[in-house]
């Protein structure tokens, strides 16, 4: 039945979104007279997301976490799964109620200096999202612009600069608060600080950290990089060749990982402190094509505990010490490096 309603802005309990078994599936043509394969870009993602806390997916490129994005943002729809936003299905909705749901859902890219278009001016690209999705005069978009220049930290004479004129920083600044003129629920975070400085990188996540608690804003935030997620996340999810394989807390999977693959990302995070340095762990090859996946556990050809077992039986995402984990050894592999 196609939904008539609009979204509701109080989930239940807070929850902003909840997907279950999220998949998305791509038929790649091989060449001539090849045949197609499908790319299981995104294979089975189950996770919530409630106001006011953060979602970090992690993982080396091509593990799937762009492509979640996508999912999230509906900018493409899932193969398989259920998304729901505020409590609606999107692929579900009718046109309005679809509408309402995109408004709520906003994205920063990693790009600050691709991202915001160069003939425009700072006024012009904050006020684009108002005169689209918004009925208000000029003077009114004109304010709650100047407003939300003031909320990430530029001054009201930024409004009639153009992006060339600003820094990288600046310039993400100016992508954040376009994201949030239309006041949404869900910010979805690609990668956002990856292009500054690492002197900037810390004042922009600390101002998506305030932003956060003021507009109670949930993230779903896209990294690479360990040491900025165990800044600004609650939870952590650890993807690979689009499945999770470890996700739960921040502090357990920090400081007790259960998944090999996790283990490998922490040990590959530079350190400052010797004694939070972690032990090299001796990952073999390159991740392998999506185009064929190895059967059973998709990291036993990379794996350093890798049995028997795992060539052949895909492990289920199962608790274990207080987070999810997809590993049939998960316990004697903590057992090991205790």
């Amino acid at each position: 039945m196609v939904a008539q309603a609009k979204p509701s802005m109080n989930a239940p309990d807070g929850v902003v979104i909840e997907a279950e078994g999220l998949t998305r599936h791509y038929a790649v043509k091989l060449g001539l007279f090849r045949g197609h394969a499908t790319v299981r870009a995104v294979d089975g993602v189950s996770f919530t997301l409630a106001a006011g806390k953060t979602l970090a997916v992690v993982g080396e490129s091509g593990s799937g976490k762009s492509t979640l994005a996508r999912l999230v943002t509906l900018i493409e729809p899932p193969t398989s799964g259920t998304l729901r936003l505020m409590g609606m299905d999107p692929v579900a909705a009718d046109a309005p109620a679809r509408r309402e749901l995109r408004k709520a859902v906003q994205m920063v890219f990693q790009d600050p200096y691709g991202s915001l278009n160069p003939r425009r001016k700072v006024g012009a690209i904050l006020e684009e999202p108002l005169i689209i999705n918004a009925t208000m005069t000029p003077a009114e978009r004109r304010q709650r612009a100047l407003a939300m220049l003031t909320s990430v930290g530029l001054r009201h004479e930024h409004y009639n600069r153009y992006p060339h004129m600003f820094s990288g920083g600046q310039r993400q600044r100016i992508a954040i608060a376009r994201a949030l003129m239309l006041n949404p629920r869900l910010v979805v975070a690609d990668e956002p600080v990856s292009a500054l400085d690492i002197s900037i990188q810390a004042q922009v996540l600390n101002l998506m950290m305030d932003l956060q608690e003021q507009f109670n804003l949930a993230y779903l935030f896209i990294s690479h990089d360990l040491s900025v997620v165990q800044h600004i996340a609650d939870d952590v999810m650890v993807m690979y060749l689009g499945r999770p394989v470890e996700h739960g807390p921040k502090q357990a999977v920090f400081e007790r990982p259960r998944h090999p693959y996790t283990m490998a990302l922490l040990a590959a995070t530079p350190r400052v402190e010797p004694d939070k340095r972690e032990k090299p762990q001796i990952v073999k090859g390159e991740l392998p094509s999506p185009l064929n996946p190895p059967k059973g556990c998709t990291f036993h050809t990379r794996c350093p505990f890798a049995k028997n077992r795992c060539k052949v039986d895909e492990p289920a995402m199962r608790l274990v010490d207080g987070r999810l984990a997809s590993c049939h050894f998960a316990e004697e592999i903590a057992a090991a490096q205790a």
